[in-house]
Order: structure tokens, then C-alpha cells, then sequence
């Protein structure tokens, strides 16, 4: 594995977690990722995970105190104590300045298995985390935040070339992210009557865990983007899929139809979805065309056919703007 030092730390204090410290026949730390926005490493039965080095503290700490709310209990992973420092003052603990915390594991969804991956189960997990009460005083989820970063990302992937060039699928996605509103684009509010609802933030399948593993109820866990907001934005990846042509009709309507005979807010209970989800759909078929854009410009290869799926469907974003555009000054 991996040996640097943080990746070093994160495992001891992951062993340390699982067990008090002595001779023991425990398997070497496991590195589950190591990004700039998190790294993650196991020892047994316990997740050490390293924060974002920008991770914001006050918000990150509520976050934190709302997966451990007792009322969003079968929901959310709560968190796990964390050794206290050597130095015995409590402080928080840190790795490279990045703030540490401890969880339980969890079994993943197998990626090798799509046939058995549990939309329905997240569905009703989503639905009950809008419906919930908010614990406390949270941050606004980071969604539009992070579709924001997106963009600026792929900007940044090559910053000479000109921005409306067609540049390994540039141009379509900034035309599909000028067209939509301000507070999906983060510059502004979302409207008062989508706002206020717990939201997990950055919701996938790579979310889900079981738990007691190996075979325990699903459970949401990573919610370093959780906060008040539009419910919408939680259903948004999988509506931005079923769009590209990335996600199956069957599946998608199994989604939907759990999510709304659980009572899930972020749509109307029958009927047409789309007035909900438009925008939010639009603004994570964006995020995720700019992180592929992104990372094909810094590879110097040409998008793989996925990748080129989310462009595509940028660009027909694009056009329906134009010509809505051209309508409404006609």
C-alpha cells in the first residue's frame, strides 16, 4: 500500500480505533481513496478519513454532529469516537492539517454487480432524510458549490485556450452552464420554496453502505456536502443519467416511484417530475461533463465514449437554451 506519511497516520489511528493498542494479528491498513478532497484508509472494522486541507470547520463539525443526531438514526453512518490526542487537550485531530474523523466500515455497493445495485434503497433513504427535521443550525448543502468547481476545474484543465473554443468538449459545456439560473450556478440563493430541506449534497451509488457489514440495512455516509437545501439536487445525478442515456427507463422509474411512495418532497407525487428536476438535472450533466472534460484535457486524450455521452447531452442542453431563448423575444 501506499506509505506516505498521512496515509500512515490515517491507519494507525483507524487501528487504534479498532482496539486499544497491542500485539494483535490485524491486517496491514487499506487505502479505499486517496484524493485531494478526501483520503480514506481502513484497519478491520473502522474508516479513518482525512477531510478536504479547505474543509470548512464550523460547517464540517455541524455535519458532523447531524450524522450522529439520534433522529436521522437508520439514515445516515454515524461517526465514531475519536482517540484523543496524546497531548490529552482534546483538540481535533489532524493529519497535515486536514481534520480526522473515525467510522465504522461498511460494505460498498459491488460496481461489478450493477443488476443488484440498490436504487430503491437510496431512494427511500433520500426521501427520508428530506422529510427529516434538521437537528440543528446546518450550512447549505454544497451541490451548486460543487458544480461551480467543476467548471472551474475544466477552465483550468488548459487556461490558454480560448474559452468558447471546441476544445476536447469545452464549448458545449460552458454554453449548457451559462444557461442555467444563478443559484444553480452557486452565484445566487436557490428560491425560498426549494430551500430549508435536509440534503445529503453529492448523492451516488459509491454513497451507500451496508451496515452492520456484511449484510446490515443501507446506509448514506460521506456528508462533507450535507446541509439545507433543494431536495432536487438529490435526485439530480441519477435524472441527469437516465437523460444522457447512462441510466436504464426501468431503473430510473424505480428510483422515482420509491422515492415518492416514501413521501420524498423534491417532487410533485405523481405526474411530470421535470419542473422539479430540470435544473438541478442540467447543472450535474454540466458538473460531470466538466470534471470528464477536465481530466481527458490534463490525460491529452480525446473524452472515452461515456465522457462524450455528458458532453453530447451539454450540448443538447445548450441548444434547448438558445431556443427558448429565441422564443421568449420573439
Amino acid at each position: 500500500m501506499t506509505t506516505s506519511p498521512a496515509v500512515r497516520a490515517l491507519g494507525d489511528l483507524a487501528h487504534q480505533g479498532a482496539h486499544a493498542p497491542a500485539a494483535c494479528d490485524c491486517a496491514p491498513p487499506r487505502v479505499l481513496a486517496d484524493r485531494p478532497d478526501g483520503t480514506v484508509v481502513r484497519s478491520g472494522p473502522v474508516v479513518a478519513k482525512a477531510h478536504a486541507p479547505d474543509a470548512d470547520a464550523p460547517a464540517l463539525t455541524a455535519r458532523l454532529a447531524m450524522a450522529a443526531a439520534p433522529g436521522l438514526a437508520g439514515i445516515l453512518l454515524p461517526p465514531l469516537a475519536v482517540p484523543p490526542t496524546p497531548d490529552g487537550t482534546g483538540a481535533a485531530r489532524t493529519v497535515e492539517g486536514r481534520t480526522v474523523t473515525l467510522w465504522p466500515y461498511g460494505v460498498p455497493v459491488d460496481p461489478a454487480d450493477p443488476d443488484a445495485a440498490p436504487w430503491e434503497e437510496a431512494a427511500v433513504l433520500l426521501a427520508r432524510l428530506h422529510r427529516a427535521r434538521p437537528p440543528h443550525p446546518l450550512p447549505p448543502m454544497r451541490g451548486p458549490a460543487k458544480a461551480a468547481r467543476a467548471v472551474a476545474r475544466m477552465r483550468a484543465a488548459r487556461p490558454r485556450s480560448p474559452e468558447g473554443a471546441a476544445d476536447g468538449g469545452t464549448a458545449p459545456v460552458l454554453a449548457a452552464w451559462r444557461g442555467l439560473p444563478g443559484w444553480a450556478r452557486d452565484e445566487a440563493p436557490a428560491p425560498a420554496h426549494r430551500a430549508g430541506f435536509l440534503c445529503h449534497g453529492d448523492l451516488h451509488l459509491g454513497q451507500l453502505v451496508r451496515h452492520p457489514a456484511p449484510d446490515g440495512p443501507w446506509l448514506l455516509i460521506d456528508v462533507d456536502d450535507a446541509g439545507l437545501g433543494d431536495p432536487a439536487w438529490d435526485l439530480a445525478r441519477p435524472a441527469a443519467w437516465y437523460a444522457a442515456g447512462l441510466l436504464a427507463p426501468e431503473v430510473w422509474l424505480r428510483f422515482l416511484d420509491a422515492y415518492r411512495a416514501e413521501g420524498g418532497p423534491a417532487v410533485r407525487p405523481d405526474g411530470d417530475p421535470w419542473p422539479e428536476l430540470d435544473v438541478p438535472a442540467r447543472a450535474l450533466t454540466v458538473q460531470t461533463a466538466a470534471l470528464a472534460v477536465a481530466k481527458s484535457l490534463s490525460e491529452d486524450r480525446s473524452p472515452d465514449e461515456v465522457e462524450q455521452l455528458m458532453i453530447d447531452a451539454c450540448a443538447r442542453i445548450a441548444c434547448q437554451s438558445a431556443e427558448l431563448g429565441a422564443a421568449s423575444t420573439s
